[in-house]
């Protein structure tokens, strides 16, 4: 052990400001390719020495091997363990544990334990802890409950970061750095948190006037006259400034990037350019810090299948879980980051969810195939063996509690593992199917409009999330490849662009998206989009008049009904149920509706238009249906008038291509029979794709 001095200022948030930092500076240069692309992926599991007695490492490490798995994971809440007191570092033990995973060919992820500062240091300093809106604190014994706002903990957790870099920062056997562990926006109410508040906000807007500008502070006699009087706005009080709750939203999702980023610049001095820097995110799509912290290499997510919030399709679908949640989290982190891996992939039956239900047999390896066919590099698991005491007891394991004997899940991922062998020794050209390149789709998404949108939604009966997953949903059964861009992004290279419910856009946004219609581009636009400027003010014009060009048409107003009272759209003949949100239009000459409204006052006003500018065309679809069934039946419309070839995949079963590879898996409750092309090589599976089911292909 060694004795280090206590602090140092160089970590403070002066240190921070003076030394520089840019959250959206690009991703930090790699160095080279962290993952061989004919290794296709790479499997491992997290694994706890230090909650093992230490004679049974070896046996459990050699096992891991055995099993296949190519890398493990270490110290992820171990910082009690390896600063057992203040200024007195232990790696002794970690040590061993990485020897022993060297001997036998198991790469290590090493992380940062900022997740669970010990208990000396709050008890010494207590005021890291978290404090809430109410005036209350958090304590320890749990994890997550130190504040990244807090200055102490900042620099004292980097300082405990910078010693473990300098001893493990130059091991070949370290192959990657995890920082912390799904961090989340940083939410306190602390001394600490506020004065970075004020100070962030005064960064930002360089003068009071321009914040009271921004956040319309005329109302309400809101109107600050000095930075050091605002407050980190209560939340839970009815009639807050919406404009002051959304910056701070912001600046709790910047603390926690920020926080991230210090920490890899911490590492990176003494990382050998070998070793990758990464983190772990829950997929929160209202989330702004995700792809945020630009010193990563590349970022990776944590998806759980089976806790009890999804019912999946069937009356036992929940065992297999809801489809989407995969497909999504693919298409939503991978256009964020030069690369994108799976830090934890649910094993078996978990016990911190709702209802902790078995998952179906075949739904773990269906889950680990997903996970590859969106194009992650790796996958880990969370945990190699099921912890016996403590929050997570009855959380499964690769194998179970008594650390040798593998659980179902243990033996899908052992089945994946070889599989995936099978691939490696069968390489594919790495081609892709032409007609798949053409259904190429792109979701406009910013995580902000989402903050906002639920920040004053309108109605209670709105759901942005699920509004976004009508039209995500609908081009999976079309078997399209979908990412999910931003708006700084290249539009060019996408043939349809969907922007649902984009409610604040910039002029400079809608002069991008003008361009993009000109020069070819097909445009979907749903409710609510472009109602509000960036600043999330209404346009002082007619309502969403800035998009009147692109839709070929005006919004005369929008409605909202009753739940108990739906009325219907009509299109083609047909009627669909609407409730949530109507935008009530009308066209121009030359400008098609496809849709109108019935059954109200404004019966026969426009729901759906086409409009032809330039080379390319918009659809503006002016209601939030039941089910998404209007949704689907005017991408079918579009999709047709554009010639672009769709499949017809039924919910559940989803196709994607990566490597030169085709994989279908099926979260449906019936069998598919997948039709495939002359000349196709089936390298695992059949055609018959049972429940749970996987299939994987490619084209000789």
């Amino acid at each position: 052990m060694k004795k280090i001095s206590a602090f140092n200022p160089k970590y403070s948030l002066l240190g921070f400001l003076l030394f520089g930092f840019s959250v959206f500076s690009g991703f930090a240069q790699q160095k080279k390719n962290f993952f061989p692309p004919e290794e296709l992926t790479s499997v491992g599991a997290y694994y706890y020495p230090e909650h093992w007695d230490e004679s049974q490492w070896e046996r459990d490490i050699k096992k891991m091997a055995e099993m296949g798995f190519e890398f493990t994971h270490f110290a992820e809440f171990a910082w009690a363990q390896l600063e057992p007191e203040e200024g007195v570092y232990d790696f002794a033990w970690l040590d061993k544990a990485v020897a022993l995973a060297d001997k036998y060919n198991l790469k290590v992820v090493m992380c940062t334990s900022t997740a669970t500062p010990p208990v000396w240091l709050v008890r010494k300093h207590p005021d890291i802890l978290k404090e809430h809106e109410n005036g209350t604190q958090m304590d320890h014994g749990a994890r997550q409950h130190a504040s990244f706002s807090n200055e102490y903990y900042r620099s004292y957790s980097l300082k405990m970061i910078e010693e473990l870099a300098k001893h493990y920062g130059n091991d070949e056997r370290i192959f990657g750095w995890q920082l912390d562990n799904e961090p989340a926006a940083n939410v306190d109410y602390g001394d600490d948190a506020v004065k970075r508040f004020r100070t962030w906000l005064k960064e930002k807007y360089g003068n009071i006037k321009t914040l009271n500008e921004a956040w319309g502070t005329n109302f309400w006699s809101g109107t600050y006259t000095s930075f050091d009087e605002i407050n980190i706005p209560k939340h839970s009080q009815w009639g807050m400034n919406l404009y002051q709750r959304l910056d701070h939203s912001r600046f709790c999702d910047y603390e926690t990037s920020s926080f991230l980023d210090e920490q890899a610049k911490v590492i990176r001095p003494y990382a050998n350019p070998d070793q990758w820097i990464t983190t772990n995110y829950i997929p929160y799509y209202d989330a702004r810090y995700a792809g945020a912290s630009k010193e990563l290499d590349f970022i990776t997510y944590t998806r759980y299948m089976i806790y009890g919030e999804h019912h999946g399709i069937g009356p036992k679908g929940y065992r297999v879980g809801e489809y989407s949640r995969i497909a999504m989290a693919n298409d939503y982190f991978r256009p964020l980051s030069p690369i994108y891996g799976v830090m934890e992939l649910q094993p078996g039956q978990v016990n911190w969810g709702s209802i902790n239900s078995q998952p179906l047999p075949g739904a773990v390896r269906l889950w680990l195939w997903h996970v590859f066919a969106g194009g992650s590099k790796f996958t880990c698991t969370y945990r190699y063996r099921a912890p016996i005491y403590g929050y997570e007891q009855y959380h499964y394991g690769i194998v179970g509690p008594d650390g040798v004997t593998p659980t179902p899940g243990g033996l899908e991922y052992e089945a994946f593992i070889k599989e995936i062998e099978v691939l490696r020794n069968n390489p594919s050209d790495g081609k892709i199917p032409q007609d798949y390149l053409n259904r190429k789709t792109a979701i406009l998404y910013d995580p902000d409009n989402t903050v906002a949108i639920n920040n004053n939604k309108q109605t209670n009966l709105w759901d942005t999330e699920g509004h976004v997953l009508k039209y995500y949903k609908a081009l999976k059964a079309y078997g399209a490849p979908v990412d999910f861009i931003r708006d700084s992004m290249d539009f060019s290279q996408y043939p349809v662009l969907v922007l649902p419910a984009y409610q604040q856009m910039s002029m400079e946004l809608v002069d991008k998206l003008t361009a993009y219609v000109k020069n070819g581009g097909n445009l979907v636009m749903s409710v609510r989009t472009g109602h509000q400027n960036e600043l999330g003010h209404l346009w002082q014009a007619k309502h969403a008049e800035p998009l009147y060009e692109l839709i070929g048409g005006e919004i005369e107003f929008y409605d909202l009904l009753r739940d108990f009272a739906p009325d219907t759209v009509v299109m083609d003949n047909k009627k669909y149920a609407w409730t949530t949100w109507g935008d009530i239009m009308h066209t121009n000459t030359g400008t098609e509706s496809w849709g109108t409204f019935s059954g109200d006052y404004y019966a026969g006003k426009t729901a759906v238009t086409f409009n032809k500018l330039g080379k390319g065309t918009v659809t503006y679809v002016g209601a939030d249906s039941h089910g998404g069934i209007l949704e689907r039946a005017v991408l079918d419309k579009l999709y047709a008038r554009l010639a672009i070839d769709v499949k017809d995949y039924p919910e559940g079963v989803l196709v994607e291509y990566r490597d030169g590879y085709g994989i279908a898996v099926n979260y449906s409750n019936i069998a598919y029979n997948m039709e495939l092309p002359a000349g196709t090589e089936i390298l695992i599976g059949e055609k018959s794709i049972p429940t749970a089911g996987v299939l994987v292909w490619k084209t000789k």
